[in-house]
């Protein structure tokens, strides 16, 4: 079979079963960072997977492509990948290929600035809210307080971050339990949990007709808020940061019959009150390094013909 088809339909079978698989699997919730290592390492393979169809679709489609590609590799390595075969279907191939990979990157670029202008907004937001007073010099403290009758908290990215709390979160949460919200916000920051929703955002806006992409969305959005809430527990306890996730959104209608776009907090409420066993280290370990194994596949499906002609 000829390697683009091949890479082709590995990355077709990847993106139609990984998201069924994911979904029926109850230890995502256990294990969120190592949910979010494995959803990445998918990804990544549909992707590889479509770079590489579209190196040797363009390889077999046109010469002046053909000696970058294969750079300085023999003629019997040339040779396996028996690029005359491939038709005039190659430069088509190619040609989407490489639309899809430029769409791509005017969506991520797109999302990035949309991103900048919603926090120079905020920031322009909290100034006014917040006015700095005559002769006084632009505030580099890390912690925000603003006087607001909504209880509230949020990080606002820039090149000094700042974690902004208003006064009815303040006066809301109680003992430990601003440290623990305090924790659980850093927790997003040390990741960097926004480049991750950038990613995962600007793929499913660009490829709506792709399931993989929207599940990945929608799974990041859930999964990061998981793990910011376990580092938390791991300094607080558990049944502090649950409060402060009841304090802080009571009176929104969360817990309440009707579902709201805060749904997922009474799930993280139940999950931090009732937590299932983690898997043990070893488990952890071997779940991670299959994952990166993921990727590799494609790699080995495209260099395959060439090794063997070396052999």
């Amino acid at each position: 079979m000829m390697v683009p088809v091949a890479l082709m339909i590995l990355g077709v079978l990847a993106a139609a079963t990984a998201p069924r698989l994911m979904a029926r699997s109850d230890w995502p919730d256990r294990e969120p960072v190592l949910a979010l290592w494995v959803w990445q390492c998918v990804v990544a393979g549909v992707l590889l997977c479509c770079g590489l169809a579209m190196s040797l679709s363009a390889a077999a489609a046109w010469e002046t492509i053909r000696g970058p590609v294969f750079g300085f590799a023999p003629p019997v390595v040339v040779d396996a990948y028996a690029l005359q075969a491939y038709g005039p279907w190659a430069g088509a191939l190619a040609l989407l290929l490489a639309g899809g990979g430029a769409w791509t990157a005017v969506v991520l670029t797109r999302e990035v600035r949309a991103a900048r202008a919603r926090r120079r907004q905020r920031r322009a937001d909290l100034l006014l809210r917040s006015p700095q007073l005559p002769g006084e010099e632009p505030s580099a403290e890390r912690l925000v307080l603003l006087e607001d009758d909504r209880p509230e908290t949020w990080w606002l990215h820039s090149a000094s971050p700042q974690l902004v709390i208003t006064t009815a979160a303040l006066r809301r949460l109680k003992g430990r339990q601003l440290d623990a919200l305090i924790a659980h916000e850093q927790g997003h920051a040390r990741a960097r949990h926004d480049l991750l929703l950038y990613c995962a955002s600007a793929l499913a806006v660009g490829f709506p007709q792709i399931p993989v992409f929207a599940a990945f969305r929608d799974q990041v959005h859930r999964l990061v808020e998981l793990a910011a809430d376990d580092v938390a527990s791991r300094r607080f306890g558990r049944l502090t940061i649950a409060l402060a996730l009841v304090e802080l959104n009571e009176d929104r209608g969360v817990f309440g019959p009707c579902p709201t776009q805060l749904a997922e907090v009474p799930h993280r409420v139940d999950r931090l009150l009732a937590p299932a066993p983690r898997f043990t280290t070893g488990r952890r370990l071997r779940m991670t390094a299959y994952a990166t194994l993921l990727p590799a596949v494609p790699l080995l499906v495209t260099f395959v013909p060439g090794l063997s002609a070396l052999a």
